[in-house]
């Protein structure tokens, strides 16, 4: 067997700029495919439309209406509640379910920490952080705390026992969690009554063990990557959200959203990533609370498309939009986000959403054609590669 291909898919910017399309793009060899979620969690919504199908991921890899399969890695945080509703969706609309692995390290989110979220993002008001009340950063937090629930030991507990841990971590953990923050709100009333309402937690614990026998525990991640052509790494959110990035925080995410884990994971089974696809939009969107540098009305963009994925929410609020700030920046932070590897790979650029700027790339107070910023000498000592996308699927696709 030839040697297996490692390859990322990375957002450039603060999400939404095209992952899924990215990832369905690179399955689209006829390859057998492992596609990789090492950061976050369901929080990601990945579209992939493929012309008479079209599908919002969430856990499931964005390459599986190519048949390929998904592995959680140890520094994703699988939501296993919310898992068999999105393996149902995706069966009614693909005719098959995907095989998804899972290193039995994975750190579970528990719906402690998905009311944790909502209740503390509720008191924040008008000064909320833009979390998607999904509980990743919780869940981090917990983690960092000592109270980690992993894939393996879902499988070991079972319901009454799974249970048990959680109202253990409730009565530990949660409480503290919950005098750390002062609340203030109204309206989050109702919310800590969900915290303290056993039946929630035991009517999780049995769903969330009858949801694990859909997942296939791995010991070894060696012996997974080498039964795959090529295993592609799909990151959520983007580089600016990325849980180091101090120029933007607190409005951040809890996880690397960058190259970090993916070093991590790769350097433990002596591999090296081969090439990483950076995604950007030919402008910038922001979906929730945080600084967006140079924003502007969405009438700027001159054919916006309204995006069915990203509609206004109560956690997020509505999709903002921006210019490139210069290139400067546009390079930036994939430059920093290389130092994270030992070995440079091949470092190509997807720009998606061209249809909707006229083919250009709109910066803050100038455009340039993908041929003009292709030839940039700041651009050509960054990137080797880059991919043009003008619609919705990755079969049209070309290199620029």
């Amino acid at each position: 067997m030839s040697k297996t291909v490692f390859k990322a898919v990375i957002g450039k910017n603060f999400g939404d700029e095209g992952k899924g399309l990215a990832t369905d793009f690179l399955c689209l060899s006829g390859a057998k495919n492992l596609v990789v979620r090492a950061n976050g969690g369901a929080q990601s919504g990945h579209t992939v439309e493929t012309g008479t199908k079209r599908f919002v991921f969430h856990e499931l890899s964005s390459g599986s209406f190519r048949h390929a399969d998904t592995y959680w890695a140890s520094t994703y945080h699988p939501d296993l509640y919310k898992l068999a509703e999105e393996v149902e969706e995706f069966k009614a609309v693909s005719g098959f379910v995907p095989r998804i692995f899972a290193s039995k390290d994975a750190g579970i989110t528990t719906i402690l920490d998905v009311i944790l979220n909502m209740i503390f993002e509720t008191n924040r008001g008008a000064g909320r952080h833009g979390s998607c009340g999904m509980g990743i950063y919780e869940t981090e937090l917990r983690e960092q705390a000592g109270y980690k629930i992993t894939v393996g030991d879902v499988i070991k507990f079972g319901e009454d026992e799974l249970a048990e841990h959680l109202f253990d971590i409730r009565e530990y953990y949660s409480k503290k969690r919950l005098k750390e923050e002062k609340l203030t709100h109204d309206l989050i009333a109702e919310q800590l009554e969900l915290l303290s309402d056993d039946n929630i937690v035991i009517n999780y614990a049995k769903t969330v063990c009858n949801n694990i026998k859909l997942v296939e525990a791995v010991d070894y991640e060696a012996e997974l990557f080498k039964m795959y052509d090529q295993v592609i790494f799909e990151n959520g959110q983007g580089l600016l959200l990325d849980s180091e990035c101090k120029r933007f925080y607190p409005n951040v995410t809890g996880s690397r959203t960058g190259l970090v884990n993916i070093a991590l994971i790769l350097n433990s089974v002596g591999e090296r990533l081969d090439e990483v696809l950076y995604v950007s939009r030919s402008y910038v969107t922001r979906h929730g609370a945080g600084k967006l540098p140079c924003e502007f009305e969405a009438s700027k963009i001159p054919g916006l498309i309204t995006d069915v994925t990203n509609q206004p929410n109560e956690w997020q609020g509505k999709l903002r939009f921006a210019p490139h700030e210069s290139v400067s920046e546009f390079v930036g932070a994939v430059s920093e986000d290389l130092l994270s590897v030992p070995a440079r790979p091949k470092v190509s650029l997807l720009l998606t959403h061209l249809n909707e700027t006229d083919g250009r790339v709109i910066f803050d107070g100038f455009e340039m054609t993908p041929e003009a910023l292709k030839a940039d000498e700041q651009i050509g000592k960054v990137f080797d590669n880059v991919y043009l996308s003008h619609d919705r699927f990755a079969e049209n696709i070309k290199r620029g």
